[in-house]
């Protein structure tokens, strides 16, 4: 199923330029049953906020843990399919802020996990959130800091048993963003899967991705992740918020009998498509607003 683009710029630009701290939804904590994407490939977030868990015969990895107060749901999600917290060999993270880095510290701590990310990302991590050069510093919220993250190389590879996921750092939304891909089977057929980092161009009301007299323009770099997104091995979309990526609606096409409404081999190329938009509006409104009042 091709995503539906238009839907999509409109639900996201909805939000792009609010400030993470003052949209939190309700569906954020609204519990949800674990299922199979594909393959070995499992969700186990809530309704609003993903977690992935990938699984393997030695072991298995998580990607993302949601809010901090989500962690009892996310354990519960894990347990239900069956999986030990202990099988839990690795978790990676899309970006640092508090929805979806929140609960890690207490889930590697249940599981034993060690804790992955970019070199940016790891920072921020280690700080609970509190990152100076996160451009929504100051207005989310910070959770408990992650001591020890493992930071993985831009292309570099986690692996568990024989699981293997390759992160592409997509820095923008944060400056630790990072894009997680990895394959999965059903017998012979596998898909590449890809978790998309969030590519809002979201900041507090005085930062410019356009640059000021504090830091350089993000923009280059984020325009470069775009085109990194636009690149990747991508039958499969999963976003960080399974809304932009339509998650639960395609999986509800897919449980119907529409065996194919999960896959889309241009669904990142269309993702990053309308991010291009998105950050061309903000930075469009950063060249119009006078300094300090976005």
């Amino acid at each position: 199923m091709k995503l539906a683009r238009s839907a999509l710029l409109a639900a996201a630009l909805s939000f792009v330029f609010v400030a993470a701290a003052a949209a939190e939804d309700a569906s954020w904590t609204q519990p949800q049953k674990p299922f199979r994407l594909y393959g070995d490939t499992y969700y186990v977030g809530t309704q609003g906020l993903s977690a992935i868990l990938i699984v393997s015969p030695q072991g298995d990895v998580l990607i993302d843990g949601t809010l901090p107060r989500n962690a009892p749901q996310i354990k519960a999600n894990i347990r239900a399919l069956g999986i030990r917290l202990g099988d839990v060999k690795a978790i990676l993270n899309s970006h640092a802020h508090d929805d979806h880095a929140g609960a890690i510290a207490e889930l590697a701590k249940a599981s034993g996990a060690k804790v992955y990310a970019s070199a940016a990302g790891a920072r921020a991590l280690e700080l609970g959130g509190k990152d100076p050069d996160d451009p929504l510093y100051g207005e989310t919220s910070p959770y408990p800091p992650i001591a020890h993250v493992q930071v993985v190389a831009d292309g570099g590879v986690v692996r568990v048993g024989e699981l293997q996921l390759t992160a592409h750092y997509t820095p923008g939304h944060t400056p630790g963003s990072t894009s997680w891909t990895w394959r999965s089977c059903e017998g012979k057929d596998c898909l590449s899967m890809a978790y998309v980092d969030s590519l809002t161009p979201m900041g507090a009301a005085s930062f410019r991705f356009s640059g000021d007299a504090t830091h350089a323009s993000r923009v280059p770099a984020f325009r470069h992740s775009l085109q990194t997104v636009a690149a990747l091995p991508c039958d499969i979309l999963i976003t960080p918020h399974p809304g932009l990526s339509y998650l639960m609606a395609r999986v509800a096409r897919r449980d119907r009998g529409d065996v194919h409404a999960l896959i889309d081999p241009q669904a990142c190329r269309a993702y990053a498509a309308d991010a291009t938009t998105w950050l061309d509006a903000r930075v469009a409104k950063e060249q119009q607003a006078p300094a300090g009042k976005l």
